[in-house]
């Protein structure tokens, strides 16, 4: 695991902002199929707690390779490593599906008092052919630790979604995202132990599922 050290007085919102425009600028151009169908293999023991909520249906899955970013900070009188933004590519049989990272949600005003931005900081998933951009926020206890080898399984609720600048609606009738089937992506357990190391940066290598939901059918 590499720790890349930083200036301890770089303020947060300047990593984010610089990881944000790192992953905008990406082309995300791989062609894709017309549609993608949810595995049941991707769904199977997951924990009650994350399941998605009645009258949702699973109907896209992609699989995450990507890193889970961490910064050393001050918490209390203590310091510890926190996540500051995922950073990963999801893809479907060696396809390219959305990019994911973490993004201003243009639809919820910020109410987080330490972070410097208009809108709130939200994990966002951007398809990678036409564009379209949703946020997500943790579900009410959305989240299961199924082992402590790996960062836990997660629910998120939409939370804002945004067409394509073509018009492009692929993610658009999302509700639910899982994070299932997770593999590393924990913090480390050393570089962040002291007021010197603040500022420290590692980032975990880590794969998942995704498994994206949308309204049943009436």
């Amino acid at each position: 695991m590499k720790t890349v050290s930083s200036s301890p007085n770089q303020p947060m919102q300047s990593i984010q902002a610089a990881l944000r425009a790192t992953v905008l600028a990406v082309a995300f151009t791989v062609p894709l199929p017309q549609s993608a169908q949810a595995e049941p293999a991707s769904l199977a023991a997951t924990p009650a707690n994350i399941q998605a909520p009645s009258g949702n249906k699973a109907f896209l899955v992609g699989h995450a390779v990507g890193t889970q970013n961490y910064i050393c900070r001050r918490s209390g009188s203590d310091v510890k490593f926190v996540l500051f933004a995922p950073e990963a590519v999801l893809t479907k049989d060696d396809q390219q599906l959305t990019g994911h990272f973490f993004s201003p949600n243009p639809f919820e005003p910020n109410t987080e008092a330490t972070v410097t931005s208009e809108h709130m900081i939200r994990p966002a998933w951007r398809h990678s052919r036409d564009t379209s951009t949703v946020w997500a926020k943790m579900a009410p206890n959305g989240t299961s630790s199924v082992t402590p080898e790996a960062i836990p399984w997660l629910l998120l609720q939409v939370v804002g979604a945004k067409e394509g600048p073509t018009g492009g609606h692929a993610l658009t009738a999302i509700t639910f995202i899982q994070r299932v089937n997770t593999s590393g992506g924990i913090a480390p357990s050393a570089g962040c132990a002291s007021p010197t190391e603040i500022g420290n940066q590692a980032f975990v290598p880590y794969t998942a599922d995704y498994v994206f939901y949308k309204k049943t059918a009436e």
